[in-house]
């Protein structure tokens, strides 16, 4: 067997067992629950989160299960998976949270063009309404009157039958309903904020090992500019 061979061997040897110092009790493919947002975590793994979340647990790499937000994180807390896609910091008891986030949540209000413009500061004035489970109340101020909604289909005859002011979700997401419509330019598109997304890790041993895994790719990740080219080919911003 020649030297070079013999290398390529120890090579590999040294990165398993760098793998498994790492997360001494972690099997091979690392257990992701999210909903199905387009363009970023699709029920066929493509998608910008799970291009990135790919990236991040390399070589292990992910196995996704695609369910509603809600159920994603009672699989979460369940131990079923071994986190959930699309958290807000400390969003959720029960759950682990790294210090890293893995991405940020554009944040916009759809209304009508005629609709006067909403600010951060002013939002908590009008009848919002987004998905159940997200939780906006809890990170936006001064919120009084939502509505939360089971499934995002009815949401542009809701703006246009005056039955909310204000829908509330991530950008990708609107520019999907948007797509829909058929007249766009009745609807506007305004940005209120930028929130930090996280992965909510299963709060026991495994989810502690995954947890400090995740934050040292994600500094080295970062670090090194490394997820840069992810983010270029979804066309979407770079959050760090």
């Amino acid at each position: 067997m020649g030297l070079r061979r013999w290398l390529l061997i120890l090579l590999c040897v040294g990165a398993s067992a760098g793998w498994a110092a790492d997360t001494p009790e972690v099997p091979g493919q690392i257990r992701l629950a999210s909903e199905a947002w387009n363009d970023y975590t699709n029920a066929d793994g493509s998608g910008l989160a799970w291009d990135v979340l790919r990236e991040v647990f390399e070589p292990a790499g992910v196995k996704i299960r695609s369910v509603p937000y809600t159920r994603s994180v009672g699989l979460a807390r369940r131990g079923e998976v071994d986190a959930w896609v699309g958290s807000y910091h400390d969003e959720t008891e029960g759950v682990l949270y790294a210090r890293w986030n893995y991405d940020s949540d554009h944040i916009y209000a759809l209304g009508l063009a005629s609709s006067p413009e909403p600010t951060l500061k002013t939002l908590g004035a009008y009848r919002l309404a987004w998905v159940r489970g997200y939780k906006y109340e809890e990170y936006l101020p001064n919120i009084h009157r939502f509505n939360q909604i089971e499934r995002r289909g009815g949401i542009l005859p809701m703006l246009q039958h005056g039955r909310a002011d204000f829908y509330i979700d991530a950008l990708a997401e609107l520019k999907y309903i948007l797509g829909q419509a058929d007249d766009p330019a009745v609807f506007k598109l305004t940005h209120i904020a930028e929130l930090p997304l996280f992965l909510g890790f299963t709060d026991n041993e495994r989810g502690r090992a995954l947890m400090a895994l995740f934050d040292r790719r994600m500094e080295s990740l970062v670090t090194s500019g490394e997820l840069k080219p992810i983010f270029e080919r979804w066309h979407q911003p770079y959050p760090f």
